[in-house]
């Protein structure tokens, strides 16, 4: 019995390393891409530092494209779409889980249902929202149309939550005296922090990588995110595979500080909902 419980952890660990080098396999040939001298992209060398390596593609993506400003418009826009996007689904998903009214469990269904339409079938229906709003080719245009197809998502894993949160604590707190909305900000929210957290790191790599919505909705090259700014670097006769490599790179560290920061409040929230009782 012990034996065959080692085979198994054996395997386990294997079928994790195996994972782990899938994974991460494709992000060190994008490194090792970007410092390799030229815009070769093919070779036959599987070393992570090639033979000549050098930093040139990465200074010549922060010194002779718009790349920065590309970055602080994904920011801006990313950021203000996870912050509203996080505030709507936190009293949404409150409303259908503690009240019940006509419509809600159609509702949820609604919500639901939109998750499983395929994300180009909604790019015309944006558009023509967000032309018929005056928003075209404005930040807000971008927020308002992130918020609107990472919404749902936010609101069933927060709805989920909150029905996990005893009744009994809200109630407490109506008797002490507070309000409805106060026993939701006082006592609700701050045991939410995990499934907030979720939600937010959700809307936020969501806005950070799309890039259909950001093509249609944007026209002007001053407003353009990451995703439109290295796609101008693919030209039809040649692709600056280089550059193309160091500012797929650099554009994943935003991603990668706020998992890291997070990840405290992520990893709480999986135990927690793993345990019962």
């Amino acid at each position: 019995m012990a034996e065959r419980a080692r085979a198994k952890n054996v395997l386990l660990h294997a079928a994790l390393v195996a994972a782990c080098i899938v994974s991460v396999y494709p992000m060190l040939r994008m490194i090792a891409v970007s410092l390799r001298p030229g815009d070769r992209l093919l070779s036959t060398d599987l070393s992570l530092i090639p033979a000549g390596a050098s930093l040139a593609a990465y200074g010549r993506v922060l010194a002779e494209t718009n790349f920065l400003l590309w970055l602080w418009n994904s920011l801006v826009i990313t950021t203000v779409t996870s912050f509203i996007g996080v505030s709507l689904a936190a009293t949404a998903g409150y409303a259908f889980s503690r009240f019940r009214f006509p419509g809600s469990k159609l509702g949820l269904t609604l919500l639901l249902g939109t998750q499983m339409i395929p994300a180009g079938m909604l790019l015309l229906p944006l558009f023509l929202m967000i032309m018929r709003l005056g928003l075209v080719n404005t930040y807000l245009g971008m927020i308002v149309a992130y918020s609107v197809t990472s919404l749902p998502f936010s609101i069933w894993i927060l709805k989920g939550y909150y029905d996990t949160i005893p009744r009994s604590l809200e109630e407490a707190a109506l008797v002490d005296g507070t309000t409805r909305f106060g026993a939701f900000y006082r006592i609700v929210l701050p045991l939410s922090t995990p499934a907030l957290s979720i939600a937010f790191l959700f809307n936020f790599t969501q806005a950070w990588n799309e890039y259909l919505v950001a093509r249609v909705v944007l026209c002007d090259a001053s407003k353009y995110t990451w995703t439109l700014g290295l796609f101008e670097l693919q030209g039809q006769f040649l692709t600056q595979w280089g550059m193309f490599a160091a500012g797929s790179f650099l554009v994943t560290i935003p991603v990668l500080l706020l998992f890291l920061y997070s990840s405290k409040w992520l990893v709480s929230g999986l135990t927690l909902g793993g345990v019962k009782g």
